[in-house]
This record gives structure tokens, sequence and C-alpha cells, in this order.
């Protein structure tokens, strides 16, 4: 991209389509699913790439996408899940969706990061 001096974005990122977007894939994807480790390694791979292509159809230019999914059992313990990003609170973003049925757990995140 060439240089446009501009210092912020012109469209902010939308956060509350973005969490549609997590609720509707994750819902779809494991609705229906036990917990297998080796499915839910092999499946977060392919939803943190339809949400990446769901989102980048939004066309919102100038935003660096970051999604990561977290998938564990649900078998009556505790998890506690962290991140830590250095970032602009003006532009930056991050959206977040939890997903829960009687065997698994999902945790979707799609950080936004400007790009100036």
């Amino acid at each position: 991209m060439e240089n446009t001096y501009q210092l912020g974005p012109t469209k902010h990122f939308p956060v509350v389509t973005v969490n549609h977007i997590l609720q509707d894939v994750l819902t779809d994807y494991l609705q229906k699913e036990e917990y297998e480790p080796e499915f839910c390694r092999q499946i977060t791979k392919t939803i943190s790439e339809v949400i990446k292509a769901r989102v980048k159809e939004l066309m919102i230019p100038r935003y660096k996408l970051i999604v990561m999914i977290h998938i564990g059992q649900l078998n009556g313990q505790s998890i506690l899940i962290g991140s830590r990003c250095l970032w602009d609170p003006k532009s930056d973003t991050v959206s977040s969706y939890v997903f829960r049925n009687s065997s698994l757990f999902a945790l979707a995140n799609v950080y936004a990061v400007y790009f100036e």
C-alpha cells in the first residue's frame, strides 16, 4: 500500500457484525460434534480460515486480521484463557465469541489491527 498520510481509519471495524459471523461459524461447525482431540486439532484450522475469509468479505480497508480458535473438552473443569496485545486502542479492536455444547467449548477471537 502507498502512504496516504492517514493517521486513523475512515471506517471502524464492525465488532457486532464480526461477533455474528463468529457465532454462525462456530454453531454451524460444532453444534452436533463430540470432543475428540484429533478432530478438534483439524477443525480449528478449518474454522479459523472460514472466519478469516468471511471477515475479509466485509472489505474493511487497512486492517490486519488475526484469528485464534481454542477448543477444549467440557468435563466440569474451569479454564482461563488470556491474551495481551500491544496496540492503539483508538483504532485496533478485538471481537470474541464463546460456544458451548454438551461435550466441548470453543473460544474464537478476531483481532483487528489497523495498518497505517
